[in-house]
């Protein structure tokens, strides 16, 4: 490949937009799953991302075919499921962990059935394949997808800049934040409405299955570099968007170069980016990075004790 080559190839909107598009989606998954991350509710956004899917079913079946109607269809489902999980770990003895799987299979399976019922009986749906909603194809994501996933990921955004101190102290001690006044559960499910959002505006990119990377894997690599959080929050954001635009770049040349081998899917490239960086970050990160705690190891003196 040439040097002319490679720029006529960059130089498309069919490029560009999907890349901005998997940025904006990876900064907000990434500064949203720091907080996840942190509460260690990692499994949270899988849950949200197999318990969308019902509700995109359910905005199709009632009209919906723009992305917006159907991200609000997945968005109210997903919500619902988390509330079901707070409900059930309050009122009964079923731990958390518990009560997120079954919910998430419960979801999922009525999800599944009802694409089913779709693709069966209702006129029209192959215009509109939901198997994106599955699987993702970041490469189809156009301008209407790009205003939506920009609009949802700059309200997350400013939540979280308007209740930062809020969602700092519940995250590390709820206890203490109870005893300062601060209401536990309205910023919990602040929280896990955040997490609601970043997920269902992904879905149409990255899919069902691999959505859950694309929340936890940045907040994984940022938190190798730093232990203070607002740190870790915008690096988090900012690795997540980096792992969005390098994915796309890397199925876009890369479907290019080996046309015989067929379409690089742009959603598992994007995942693998992300793991790229978790890799990377383990390894180099200035905070808890493998080379740098042996590296401060070996400068450390070595206390040998008297014997008595």
């Amino acid at each position: 490949m040439t040097l002319d080559d490679l720029l006529s190839q960059l130089d498309t909107s069919a490029l560009w937009v999907p890349a901005a598009g998997t940025a904006a989606l990876g900064l907000t998954a990434g500064a949203v799953g720091a907080f996840a991350v942190l509460r260690r509710q990692s499994l949270q956004g899988d849950a949200v991302a197999h318990a969308a899917l019902p509700g995109v079913a359910a905005a199709f079946l009632l009209g919906g075919r723009a992305p917006l109607a159907l991200v609000a269809g997945g968005a109210v489902a997903g919500w619902l499921a988390m509330l079901v999980v707070s409900l059930v770990t309050r009122r009964s003895r079923v731990p958390f962990d518990a009560a997120l799987a079954g919910v998430l299979a419960v979801f999922f399976g009525l999800g599944l059935v009802l694409f089913t019922y779709i693709q069966r009986n209702v006129r029209g749906a192959a215009l509109t394949p939901l198997e994106r909603y599955l699987f993702g194809q970041a490469a189809l994501v156009g301008v209407s997808d790009l205003w939506v996933i920009g609009g949802f990921g700059l309200v997350a955004g400013v939540a979280i800049a308007l209740f930062w101190k809020q969602f700092k102290v519940v995250s590390f001690d709820p206890a203490f934040a109870a005893s300062l006044g601060v209401r536990v559960r309205t910023v919990e499910l602040l929280l896990a409405t955040l997490t609601v959002v970043a997920v269902v505006i992904g879905l149409k990119a990255v899919g069902v299955v691999l959505m859950t990377a694309l929340l936890i894997a940045p907040a994984v690599a940022a938190r190798q570099w730093s232990d203070r959080l607002g740190r870790v929050v915008p690096l988090a954001g900012l690795f997540g968007a980096l792992a969005g635009v390098a994915g796309t770049l890397a199925s876009h040349l890369l479907s290019y170069q080996f046309p015989k081998a067929g379409s690089v899917p742009t959603g598992p490239t994007i995942v693998l980016c992300a793991t790229a960086l978790v890799l990377l970050s383990l390894t180099f990160g200035t905070a808890r990075g493998w080379v740098w705690h042996l590296r401060r190891a070996r400068l450390r003196p070595d206390v040998n004790p008297t014997p008595t």
